[in-house]
């Protein structure tokens, strides 16, 4: 895949700095408590009969993309991204102003039916996507046509494991983008970096 043209770069700056939002000054969100079976609510997340066709149309007529998250009890990194990313009021602006989100089990037993319309308990899902650990986070972006086909080969990314701050927000902002159809994540979070610095904003690449 190409670097940045410069026009396209261009572009894509003008989306950055929007999507970053207003210096973060925000107090950090209450820290999420955990439901009966050892996930982190967040009640953001999508409610959902757990038809995945059905999902993503839902956030496609709402001009959003659907990510699907794989977590289980017990998972230190799992935790980390509920108490730290995801209590960043900047980030969740952002992440639900864009898309959906579907909370998956590893280990769970709730039937979900899949776009090419098998229906399978979460466990069996998550082998059949090759969803080994957690979290595990796969992106369909909005102009995606899932449908006849199982809902991870339309996926635009995959996040797996957990990814600091930075990293996190700006995946999505990749999706949303649409840098992803020709541009490299590196290459995309060096830009966004950059254009973050030169907009006076502070950027933790690692703590």
């Amino acid at each position: 895949m190409p670097r940045f043209a410069p026009v396209r770069l261009a572009a894509l700056l003008t989306f950055l700095l929007a999507a970053a939002g207003p210096a973060h000054t925000d107090a950090l969100l209450p820290e999420p408590e955990l439901g009966d079976n050892g996930l982190h609510v967040q009640d953001w997340f999508l409610q959902s009969f757990l038809d995945i066709g059905d999902d993503f149309a839902t956030a496609q007529d709402a001009g959003k993309g659907l990510v699907i998250v794989f977590e289980q009890s017990g998972c230190p990194y799992c935790r980390e991204m509920h108490r730290v990313n995801l209590r960043d009021p900047e980030i969740v602006r952002h992440i639900s102003d864009n898309f959906d989100v579907l909370q998956l089990d590893l280990r769970g037993s709730r039937a979900v039916t899949d776009t090419d319309g098998e229906e399978l308990p979460e466990r069996d899902l998550a082998r059949k996507w090759g969803v080994v650990f957690t979290p595990t986070l796969i992106f369909v972006p909005r102009e995606a046509d899932p449908n006849g086909k199982p809902a991870k080969q339309a996926a635009a990314a995959v996040m797996p494991g957990y990814f600091k701050p930075f990293h996190f927000a700006s995946m999505f902002a990749y999706v949303a983008s649409g840098a992803y159809r020709d541009h490299h994540f590196q290459d995309f979070i060096t830009a966004r970096a950059d254009a973050l610095r030169k907009d006076g904003k502070e950027v933790t690449i690692w703590d």
